[in-house]
């Protein structure tokens, strides 16, 4: 269908439209044509990635003289393969209305490992291995040895394409994984380094959050973006767990053994090369001396992952002189771990800002605080002399040069931690040094900065007020909408009592306590009984979800459940978990009817479906509160609470509101579903309560906040899914 939008006309490739799906593109129109920033909520199943993909492409067709680049990050690679299906469908639509004008380029771009389509890079085991296989075969001295001698291995499909030079393009169209691989193999071209090429002229990008908010990736992959782009962040309610986790850095003693095998096997290196090419550490030495820290534009293939501090924060000077010789680097790195593997060796955990941390490796190792800025980028031109191509041997010193450069660039905003154990399993020594990000507006706000508009949306934003000061940034648009709905096809309820009127409740002083797991079993009892098909049930974590399965099996709970439905858990390993949900969905498909048990927080919370028959109940037991006794998270509050003044209790409700959020909205995916949902813990009535009486709770989510019925008891009938 075609309507107008003022100005817009706005081409929709499905006959209908909701209201909340012509709302939202109304309010993003808005946040273009004011060039700023927005935040956008609209639930589940109401059709937001074609509402955004329509309204974008439509905008861009309706002002030819300064089209905008579209650049759509997902979390996942299932999600971008999804969202370039949607596009594809709506790129045949715009080309049948408004014929070749409306053709465009998009594309989606992901690792070597889902690129690649040469079978002896494919051969290796994960990403990194399949990174430096590449490596291997296309860095440029690789190349210029095949040149002089056959017999060296090279990778053709790359020397297909560096042959073809000026003619590799794609031509116009939309391309998944899937066509990019297709297209790479009949052309016998690399369809990644292809694809890292024609970003730059495509009309569409779709690709990781990390490729923007890393910036080690995005200062490879993404530099090249122009200003007059929109960014979007798809199912972006953890962004800010995104952005701190790219700036922080785990060091354990396993990290430290690595990096002292990797300085060996460099320091051999460097003896060789002095024996058989000593000209090329001198002529690194004195590019070094002259303030160059990498050959001028090196070739794609010798890029290496980029500096780990963000572009505004890197030095543009000259390396000290102190870490200028390559022997002279390695003995700062060797008394870097050395002074690292001391601070490991602690009964107690220790907190230290980077200021203290710095000063303390200064009078102890002597290192200053220039010289460890610099460690990233000295280690990256030390590798291009030695010309190390197996990268993913040396991922430990890689970890530690990150480590030594972000805790001497940044101040404000970090924490050092060093813990010596788990505290949830005191009896086993694990000590680990965390440099730990508490500001997740480091990360994101060169891209604010950048781009001239980015559109932050979800299902579960709520409460989207608080994303603001998260991220600190000023939204022309923010906006939460509800799903339209012509029929009662969700009930949530709240569940505070069981059937002997004891409460229920998770809370640590409760959780372990017969009554509670008693309750929470006959519940589950209950509700396989009288629900058709699959249940899913959300723990609060894994050790309470195998304390809890075990007491069930030991009552004989677990057995009368198997009586009614076939019981499949996650576990902590993905093949495992994979194979229990393929045949969770073969139990409801047959009819059988199953219950899957999960926590909130795990895969399949997040990136999981069970839509239709697959859940038609889903039980959250319990609060998902983060472990409130982690150190990290401790001192990411305390920083909230004196920066942002967000309260302890405010981030904690609302981390724990969006990941419940998540968890139930995983049964209900459209319009067309219908399912029931029950929150079984006495404090979700606390918390819904708070919510109203602060005015919020008609702009929260609908599966959270749909007038939810608070019972005491649990006999409840099957009449919502007959009559569904």
């Amino acid at each position: 269908m075609k309507f107008q939008i003022e100005d817009v006309t706005v081409y929709f490739p499905y006959d209908h439209i909701y209201p909340e799906q012509y709302s939202y593109m109304i309010e993003l129109k808005r946040a273009l044509d004011a060039k700023g920033h927005c935040l956008l909520e609209m639930p589940t199943g109401t059709g937001k990635t074609i509402a955004l993909l329509s309204l974008i492409t439509s905008y861009s067709l309706s002002k030819p003289q300064s089209p905008i680049k579209l650049i759509y990050c997902t979390r996942t690679v299932h999600e971008m393969e999804k969202t370039l299906a949607e596009l594809k469908l709506l790129h045949n639509y715009q080309i049948k209305h408004l014929g070749p004008q409306a053709r465009i380029l998009a594309i989606g771009l992901s690792s070597r490992k889902n690129l690649c389509v040469n079978p002896t890079v494919l051969a290796a085991e994960n990403r990194d291995s399949v990174d430096a296989g590449c490596r291997k075969l296309t860095a440029s001295w690789v190349r210029a040895m095949a040149a002089e001698n056959p017999n060296v291995p090279t990778c053709q499909f790359f020397e297909n394409y560096e042959k073809a030079a000026s003619a590799a393009v794609l031509p116009p169209g939309v391309y998944t994984l899937q066509d990019l691989r297709a297209f790479g193999k009949e052309k016998g071209w690399c369809p990644y380094f292809l694809a890292r090429h024609m970003v730059q002229f495509a009309n569409v990008v779709v690709y990781s959050y990390q490729y923007l908010l890393d910036p080690k990736v995005a200062g490879i992959i993404s530099k090249e973006m122009q200003k007059e782009s929109v960014v979007i962040f798809d199912e972006a309610h953890n962004i800010d767990n995104v952005c701190i986790e790219a700036l922080s850095v785990s060091v354990r003693r396993q990290t430290l053994e690595g990096a002292t095998r990797n300085l060996n096997r460099i320091s051999h290196e460097i003896d060789r090369f002095k024996a058989t090419d000593a000209s090329r550490l001198r002529a690194e030495y004195n590019r070094l001396v002259e303030g160059l820290a990498l050959r001028g534009n090196l070739p794609i293939t010798d890029n290496w992952l980029s500096n780990p501090a963000l572009p505004d924060d890197i030095l543009k000077e000259a390396v000290p002189g102190n870490i200028r010789r390559a022997e002279h680097f390695l003995h700062v790195l060797r008394r870097l771990v050395q002074y690292l593997r001391g601070r490991l060796e602690t009964e107690n955990v220790e907190k230290e800002s980077p200021v203290g941390f710095v000063a303390s490796i200064s009078s102890h190792a002597g290192i200053d605080q220039k010289a460890l800025k610099f460690c990233y980028d000295r280690l990256h031109s030390l590798m291009l002399t030695l010309e190390i191509t197996d990268t993913d041997e040396f991922l430990h010193i890689q970890t530690i040069c990150d480590f030594a450069t972000l805790v001497g660039t940044y101040g404000r905003g970090f924490s050092i931690i060093i813990e010596p154990f788990d505290e949830r399993m005191p009896h086993i020594p694990d000590p680990v040094l965390q440099l730990s990000c508490h500001d997740a507006s480091l990360a994101i706000k060169p891209v604010f900065d950048r781009f001239q508009s980015v559109v932050i949306t979800s299902g579960t934003l709520s409460p989207i007020d608080l994303y603001p000061r998260l991220l600190n940034f000023h939204p022309v648009v923010s906006r939460s909408f509800t799903m339209s709905l012509t029929r009662d096809c969700i009930c949530p309820m709240v569940l505070t009592r069981g059937s002997d009127q004891l409460p229920v409740s998770t809370k640590f002083d409760m959780r372990s306590d017969p009554g509670v797991v008693r309750n929470y079993g006959k519940l589950l009892l209950e509700m396989v009984s009288v629900v058709p098909d699959g249940i899913v049930c959300f723990f609060v974590s894994y050790s309470y979800m195998d304390g809890i399965i075990n007491t069930w099996n030991d009552t004989g709970i677990l057995k009368e459940i198997m009586q009614h439905k076939l019981v499949f858990i996650e576990t902590q390993d993905v093949v495992e978990t994979t194979l229990a949900l393929d045949n969770y969905r073969r139990a409801c498909d047959c009819g059988r009817g199953a219950v899957f048990f999960s926590v909130a927080r795990g895969k399949v919370a997040e990136g999981i479906d069970f839509d239709r028959h697959y859940g038609r109940l889903v039980i959250m037991f319990g609060v998902p509160f983060q472990y409130t006794l982690s150190k990290i998270l401790m001192a990411r509050l305390e920083y909230l609470r004196d920066t942002f003044q967000i309260k302890e209790g405010d981030f904690l409700t609302f981390d724990a509101l969006r990941q419940a959020a998540q968890c139930v909205g995983r049964v209900i995916r459209s319009k067309a579903d219908y399912g029931m949902m029950i929150f079984a813990d006495k404090r979700w009535k606390r918390i819904i309560k708070g919510l109203s009486s602060q005015k919020e709770i008609s702009k929260k989510s609908p599966f959270l906040l749909k007038a939810p019925k608070s019972h005491s008891r649990f006999n409840i009938n099957s009449t919502v899914f007959n009559s569904s």
